[in-house]
């Protein structure tokens, strides 16, 4: 299952989320440039327990040192799909937080589940040698913090079959909760690491992100945050949609919404719909014509369901402006 995106429209751009994403970007990018010195690279700038429970090892480092490792682990991979996983993942979750919280209170709200996350792998692997990298847990809490602010939100979800491409609508609830079982019980019946990935930091992360959301969506928002909102208004909604319609009877026509912003619906725009067919699914290009006012009907002929006596039925899309 390959998540594409979720069902819930962020209001503002997420400024934040995309920065940090660019951070982890440029930081992997500096990691690769290492060269020879990758692995002594890592063991600086990861997180490795035994630097602070084996007083030997803790000696070679600086106090300025250690407290920087256990925030720059988690700008850290271990290699490109490594990366990609997680930045796709912290792409899907982050900005709907992030549209909740604010530009400042999200940061610092990463910062903190990504330091504990690190705290929680210190805890379960507290004499290890291996470094602990990557963004994992905090994005681990971004992902239950989005468990406690949109849990019947659904996730679009690309399902493989063979060659055909399946688009699907996941609950929230189902894949993130699937998700953390996964990783309590890997992190269960392991010390914790399997094969480099810090389950017990992506537990920590996941839970802490739960209870600090409490927190947080209590601190006001500062004046910072409100400019922030104005200047990055979405003016665009996904490009790519689910058909959730039923055949009126019996008839091979199919029926949907297609929700726009009030951009779209003046300048024109085309999105694409996953049109089910049984265990299949087809794309369809859609155009909303400039001007397009809420309520509108559009119509893609020949887009149906196919008919007995040949040919195929249409498709109608009532237009929502938001």
């Amino acid at each position: 299952m390959i998540p594409i995106r979720d069902t819930i429209r962020s209001r503002n751009y997420p400024a934040v989320n995309m920065l940090i994403i660019a951070a982890n970007v440029l930081l992997y990018l500096i990691e690769m440039a290492q060269g020879p010195d990758l692995d002594r690279f890592i063991f600086s700038y990861g997180l490795v327990p035994a630097r602070y429970s084996v007083p030997e090892l803790a000696a070679q480092f600086t106090f300025n040192e250690q407290v920087l490792a256990l925030f720059s682990f988690m700008f850290l991979h271990g290699g490109f799909w490594h990366l990609l996983g997680n930045m796709w993942s912290l792409y899907i979750f982050g900005d709907n937080v992030e549209d909740r919280l604010g530009p400042i209170r999200y940061l610092l709200f990463y910062l903190c589940c990504g330091w504990v996350s690190g705290l929680a792998q210190l805890a379960t692997n507290w004499y290890s040698q291996v470094p602990t990298i990557g963004a994992s847990g905090a994005i681990a809490g971004v992902m239950g913090a989005y468990l406690v602010l949109y849990p019947r939100s659904k996730i679009l979800t690309l399902i493989p079959i063979v060659f055909i491409p399946l688009f699907v609508d996941i609950p929230a609830s189902f894949f993130l909760g699937i998700w953390f079982l996964f990783q309590f019980l890997n992190a269960m019946g392991s010390s914790g690491a399997i094969g480099g990935v810090a389950f017990w930091a992506h537990i920590g992360g996941f839970l802490f992100g739960m209870l600090l959301l409490k927190l947080f969506a209590r601190m006001p928002e500062l004046g910072v945050t409100r400019q922030v909102r104005q200047t990055t208004a979405r003016e665009k909604t996904p490009l790519l949609h689910l058909l959730r319609s039923a055949e009126a009877d019996g008839s091979a026509n199919l029926y949907g919404q297609i929700s726009i912003s009030p951009f779209e619906a003046r300048s024109g725009t085309w999105k694409m719909f996953s049109v089910p067919f049984g265990l299949r699914s087809r794309l369809v290009r859609v155009r909303v014509p400039p001007g397009v006012s809420n309520g509108t009907v559009l119509c893609l002929k020949q887009a149906g369901h196919a008919r007995e006596e040949g040919g195929r039925g249409d498709l109608f899309l009532k237009v929502l402006v938001e």
